[in-house]
């Protein structure tokens, strides 16, 4: 009996941590319900169709959910993590790891005057560097008037410049900060440059394909795009309605990508810690940028973090798509919700999803 002691000994070590570790790990059941139940309420407040939710915890997805509908006329549901939506300026952080990539491989110095990269962009009054447009801290002008409704087709992205590049530039580079979307159609042709490939041909074969981003592609009208929503906005006097027809393809990089939450999960993982970039490189990137007076822009390399402290991301406004893309360092969490109406007001729901979901 004494030599079966030690067996029977270790077995119920065994079963002991295992029993420890079975405790131990987080309950989220509060998390989702309360993360649910405020989703839900956007659905039914009407005003957005439907939404796709993900959050990933020390790089794991520990809740990932879809509501509403992705086509209001067929009452085809949004099919979580595989719906495609407009995901807006979200596509900044995408086109920022094409920077990234092209600095590890010493192609592109961001201190560079742009020209170094897109000798075809015309000349300003003072010269402007890739840090600077990458930004927003190069006086590029952002939208005017309905060119958020642009429906023309660009075939490159040098046509897409044409839209600007003829303009003066706001203010003398560095001297303060104003965001314009614009600036990243002049990163996309930066990208161009230092890599010798098509933008859109980069982005493939660098950053998506690398990652597994089977799901995010170009927004391009005339292709059929497996899974992709409808989109929508909102009319007050009917209700959900189709959104204006527009043609992405003038803003790629700054605005034309779609995508999953499945894949924006897999980019955040990527950027959670260095592996996929340099630590250099990647620091750099996130960091927040100062104005020639040392004023902080809460920008970084086409990432925002003024969310909160130690939290980068993004927000992303399109037609027909709101979106909302954060990683909280403090905590180790990535957060995605997706939606297909322009009109969606997310308010404090991502911030209260965290707490959440920190505090579980």
């Amino acid at each position: 009996m004494r030599y079966l002691s030690i067996p029977i000994l270790l077995l119920f070590i065994l079963i002991c941590l295992y029993s420890c570790s079975i405790v131990q790990q987080p309950d989220y059941s509060h998390a989702i319900t309360e993360s649910k139940r405020m989703l839900d309420s956007l659905i039914i407040d009407g005003k957005v169709a439907g939404i796709d939710a993900a959050i990933a915890i020390d790089g794991k997805i520990v809740w990932s959910e879809a509501f509403g509908y992705a086509d209001l006329e067929n009452m085809k549901p949004v099919v979580n993590g595989k719906t495609k939506f407009r995901i807006g300026s979200v596509s900044k952080p995408l086109t920022s790891a094409a920077i990234g990539k092209l600095m590890d491989e010493n192609k592109l110095d961001l201190d560079q005057p742009i020209q170094t990269y897109v000798p075809y962009f015309p000349l300003k009054k003072y010269p402007i560097t890739v840090r600077q447009v990458a930004g927003h801290l190069a006086g590029i002008r952002h939208y005017r008037g309905e060119e958020f409704l642009l429906s023309k087709r660009y075939d490159t992205v040098k046509e897409g410049l044409e839209i600007f590049q003829n303009d003066t530039l706001l203010f003398e580079p560095a001297s303060q900060f104003s965001y314009s979307s614009y600036g990243f159609n002049l990163i996309s042709a930066v990208v161009e440059g230092a890599s010798g490939q098509d933008f859109l041909t980069y982005m493939e074969q660098e950053i998506f394909e690398p990652l597994d981003m089977k799901s995010t592609c170009a927004d391009e009208n005339y292709r059929i795009i497996p899974n992709r929503t409808s989109f929508y906005a909102y009319d007050s006097l009917d209700g959900l309605i189709n959104a204006p027809y527009v043609d992405n393809s003038y803003k790629w990089a700054g605005g034309g990508f779609i995508s999953t939450t499945t894949d924006l999960i897999k980019f955040a993982n990527a950027h959670r810690k260095p592996g996929f970039l340099t630590e250099t490189t990647l620091n750099e990137l996130i960091t927040t940028q100062t104005t020639d007076d040392g004023d902080t822009t809460n920008y970084g390399i086409g990432w925002q973090d003024f969310y909160e402290p130690n939290v980068f991301g993004h927000g992303g406004g399109s037609v027909g798509g709101i979106t909302a893309f954060w990683i909280y360092q403090d905590f180790d969490l990535i957060l995605v919700l997706l939606s297909n109406s322009s009109s969606t007001d997310y308010g404090t729901v991502p911030k209260r999803i965290r707490q959440l979901f920190s505090e579980s």
